[in-house]
């Protein structure tokens, strides 16, 4: 009977770093990932986060598959017809190892995962994990597959199997995913030649630019909308709680289309080619929505466990430091040649505690219901913004003494003063 030290379930970016590290260690590792590759259920583009992929493998830049390094910020705001906001530019992003990169996941996630196997690692791919298995005593002990009734054993399992996570639902470790905790993506990527786009957003070389919007174009719901250069294709996409899109009956690729046709939008779409559009969930729910973290023999990481912070749009970064948290742990105990139990394996909650990943999500737990129950953030400060700007910026004669008491009218008459004074007390609750 073969057995493993541990079985990771999933191949993402959390699979992939939890398998790399404890098969970098000597761990006898098998990673189980449902699709034909790793990253073949993903055509997206994303950010990845320099910090927690060096930590796990330092000379990434010289072979995964980067698009562009990110040297400019933009914040918008938008109504129908404009936009404000803030960008911020910095020629230190050209640095010798930057920060941040764009990315094209099923790319990189397949790169990653020859990394993985490299390390040592026993990669199986289009085979799915139909659930846990456990000894007489409920502990988790390895693995059942489509592929037979026979039980992979293992000292622990590491779940990585993503947002919905059925493995750990069929195991009834995890509960099924409320629709208030989840946000409904939708992307498109928008191919354009590389000088087009160096161009169109000022840049050249490897430089990227990230825009995040919010306002009138989520068409009332709380939500985002995003567009990543990378080399030669724009990644452009939505994406609002899966509960307002059920409650509203609002399609989520209108919401999509409508932000490509925005003003400030359509000009850096224009000319480009649509070759591949996708849907995903992301987890929403903040640090509420957390669920049991470990047990006897087993682990959750990623998405799995709702490590998004939707604050600030992180969630490869926490999948990459929560894959690598855990295999720490089990690399660790079973260095001290202790049992993979749940007062052992807890652990890697303490770890996760202390790091920034739990202290951020903690700082913004009271966000996503604040932003849910308060549409007017996406809906009247978005016009008011607007009108705001375009009476302070427009020469007509009019005294400033005069705009700016137009100005003040305008916020009062449109969300009044007791409504302006409590949106600001919320917001201040939100970020502690």
């Amino acid at each position: 009977m073969e057995k493993f030290d541990a079985i990771v379930v999933g191949a993402g970016p959390s699979g992939n770093s939890a398998a790399y590290v404890m098969a970098k260690a000597g761990l006898k590792v098998l990673q189980v990932e449902r699709g034909e590759t790793s990253g073949s259920k993903n055509v997206q583009g994303a950010i990845l986060y320099a910090t927690s992929l060096e930590k796990i493998i330092p000379e990434f830049r010289e072979e995964a598959p980067l698009e562009r390094h990110i040297v400019e910020q933009r914040l918008w705001m938008l109504d129908d017809r404009s936009h404000c906001g803030t960008h911020y530019r910095s020629d230190k992003f050209n640095e010798e190892r930057p920060n941040r990169y764009t990315i094209v996941r099923a790319q990189f996630d397949k790169w990653f995962n020859s990394k993985v196997r490299e390390a040592g690692a026993l990669v199986v791919c289009e085979t799915t994990v139909t659930e846990l298995a456990r000894d007489d005593s409920g502990r988790v002990v390895g693995i059942k597959t489509d592929r037979d009734d026979q039980v992979v054993y293992a000292d622990v399992v590491v779940l990585a199997d993503g947002v919905n996570s059925l493995v750990g639902q069929r195991s009834g470790i995890r509960s099924e995913i409320k629709p208030e905790h989840a946000a409904l993506a939708v992307k498109e990527m928008h191919f354009l030649p590389r000088e087009v786009i160096d161009q169109r957003f000022n840049i050249k070389e490897n430089e990227g630019v990230v825009i995040e919007a919010l306002g009138t174009v989520t068409m009332g719901l709380m939500g985002t909308a995003f567009l990543y250069t990378n080399g030669e294709s724009l990644s452009v996409g939505i994406g609002c709680l899966v509960s307002d899109f059920r409650d509203s009956g609002v399609s989520p690729y209108v919401m999509l289309d409508k932000f490509k046709k925005h003003p400030s939008i359509a000009p850096l779409l224009e000319g480009s080619e649509v070759k591949e559009y996708a849907a995903h969930l992301i987890p929403e729910g903040g640090y509420k929505a957390i669920p049991k973290l470990h047990g006897d023999g087993w682990l959750i990481v990623g998405d799995s466990g709702q490590f998004v912070n939707s604050m600030h749009r992180e969630g490869s970064n926490l999948a990459m430091e929560t894959g690598r948290m855990a295999a720490e742990t089990v690399v660790a105990l079973k260095a001290e040649g202790k049992k993979l139990t749940e007062a052992n394996l807890a652990r890697y909650r303490k770890t996760l505690e202390d790091s920034f990943v739990m202290k951020d999500l903690k700082k913004y737990k009271n966000l996503p219901e604040i932003l849910h129950e308060n549409r007017q953030f996406v809906t009247t400060y978005p016009n008011l913004l607007s009108k705001a700007a375009e009476t302070w910026f427009r020469v007509d004669g009019m005294p400033k003494l005069d705009k700016e008491k137009d100005i003040f009218r305008t916020f009062r008459s449109g969300r009044r003063l007791r409504g302006l004074i409590g949106d600001a007390v919320k917001i201040a609750r939100a970020w502690r």
